[in-house]
């Protein structure tokens, strides 16, 4: 099939199928005499894989290192779970800092709406934004 055909089966643009190929988590396409690429069924198996991946928080890079550890005939398995796990992690951690954030918007929201505006003098700061919020 050629790139636009593909483009269309994986909902992926012909931009994108380029990309894809220039960096390597797609293989070159096979070309016709007049230039065109060509691509197999395997193509839109790997496409579809790469947006599964992706759609699991795995970066392109990520993705490379295991189509490569796959394509040399090696388990991929502890790798992926390794990375898995590692964007869970990182996710809880922001969870975390996001949580704590919102605590502080919290109590800064509170302790604004009880201010006076008419308190306000310093013409550099805002006082509802209290000293050493960062």
């Amino acid at each position: 099939m050629k790139i636009g055909q593909l483009a269309e089966r994986t909902g992926v643009s012909t931009k994108a199928i380029r990309y894809y190929e220039e960096i390597g988590v797609l293989p070159q396409a096979r070309r016709e005499t007049n230039g065109y690429r060509v691509y197999d069924r395997t193509a839109a198996d790997r496409i579809a894989f790469i947006q599964d991946a992706q759609s699991a928080g795995m970066s392109l890079l990520e993705i490379q290192m295991i189509l490569d550890l796959r394509d040399n005939g090696e388990s991929t398995c502890d790798h992926v779970i390794a990375t898995l796990e590692s964007h869970r992690t990182e996710i809880e951690q922001q969870m975390d800092h996001l949580e704590r954030t919102r605590e502080r918007l919290d109590e800064i929201i509170h302790r604004a709406r009880a201010l006076d505006p008419t308190d306000c003098h310093d013409p550099n700061r805002c006082q509802t934004i209290p000293k050493g919020t960062a």
